[in-house]
């Protein structure tokens, strides 16, 4: 359950219907989870699965829309991030995985682009694949690439505007979060007539490290390495790339909430995006328009809260929606438990 039906509230501002990424008006979201042996023996574990969060269900490629990534601390192995803050623009799906399944997902993703527009390469120039990646080799056997690029398509195809499964699925099904099952977690809030969404995927910090949250505890464990999250956040508020950049960086205030302190091996990344305003790809105009909002309106201050109060909810959304779980070697992570005593 999310931890508002355990009883608790995260920050001041309201969260939209399903307190999901998906309240963002078009932004969709889909799974492909990975859990099964790969020997007979099981010491051998798929224990992983790709994640997809598309800003709309049109042609990302011919529609692309304004986007900017931060990152808080850089011990990670994305793809795309260089060109999505030197252009401004995302044309691709977000996709989620583990390390070592970045090239497989970037392989799937790039075919099924280029099934969608021939005159990619050809005609028009290539295109910008965007991964993100966290390390799930405590409970997935990495190192057999369970991961196929079959299976990043299927989780685009996959992706809906209902509210986003959580918890230890698609690319968050071996992630493992302050000792406890992390993974996919999401949230929301509003501040006036926009929406602010977000979604994680959490794989970091030590058992000792994570606030109280009033939460049951149990036995976490702690032979895994600091880890890491990659934070997505959407809004359908008219932002430039350098707006959401800003925004971006706020979402380490939700991160450093739970407890984390950006340690030395963890890949704290962002990515944010704006469904306001689609760029067209094909133009013959020499200028363009774009609305945003004014940078010393109050209500840019209410954005910063909420994307601090999303990301900090969206976390332990992804412990409490988390199941115990089973992976290689016979390792099992346990779920947190949060109680609902106040």
């Amino acid at each position: 359950m999310k931890v508002r039906e355990a009883g608790m509230t995260v920050g001041k501002l309201p969260t939209g219907v399903k307190n999901c990424i998906t309240d963002v008006e078009g932004v969709l979201v889909g799974h492909v989870t990975l859990d099964y042996p790969l020997e007979e023996s099981g010491a051998e574990y798929a224990c992983t699965g790709v994640t997809a969060i598309l800003p709309h269900n049109g042609n990302l490629f011919k529609e692309k829309v304004t986007a900017a990534s931060y990152v808080i601390n850089g011990f990670g192995k994305t793809t795309g991030l260089v060109q999505v803050n030197e252009l401004g623009v995302l044309e691709s799906p977000i996709m989620l995985t583990n390390t070592f399944s970045v090239p497989a997902v970037t392989q799937g993703v790039l075919e099924y682009m280029l099934s969608e527009n021939p005159e990619i390469g050809d005609t028009t120039g290539t295109i910008n694949i965007v991964v993100g990646e966290c390390n799930d080799s405590y409970l997935n056997s990495i190192r057999r690439f369970p991961v196929k690029p079959e299976h990043a398509v299927n989780a685009i195809k996959n992706a809906t505007i209902n509210q986003a499964v959580e918890g230890a699925v698609g690319a968050g099904k071996g992630m493992v979060c302050f000792g406890y099952k992390g993974g996919i977690g999401s949230s929301s809030r509003i501040v006036e007539e926009y929406t602010v969404g977000c979604l994680v995927l959490s794989n970091f910090g030590k058992k000792e490290e994570l606030q109280s949250y009033r939460y049951a505890g149990g036995e976490g464990v702690s032979e895994t390495s600091d880890g890491s999250i990659i934070i997505i956040l959407a809004t359908d508020a008219p932002l430039s790339d350098r707006q959401l950049q800003r925004l971006a960086k706020r979402c380490g205030i939700g991160l450093g909430r739970t407890g984390s302190h950006f340690s030395h091996g963890s890949g704290d990344i962002v990515i944010a995006f704006s469904t306001a305003q689609k760029i067209a790809h094909f133009s013959e105009n020499v200028l363009e328009t774009r609305v945003q909002l004014r940078e010393e309106h109050p209500i840019m201050n209410q954005l910063f809260m909420a994307v601090a109060e999303a990301a900090e909810e969206a976390i332990l959304n992804s412990l409490s929606q988390a199941v115990t779980t089973k992976g290689r070697l016979g390792r099992m992570v346990n779920q947190v438990n949060f109680s609902i005593e106040e």
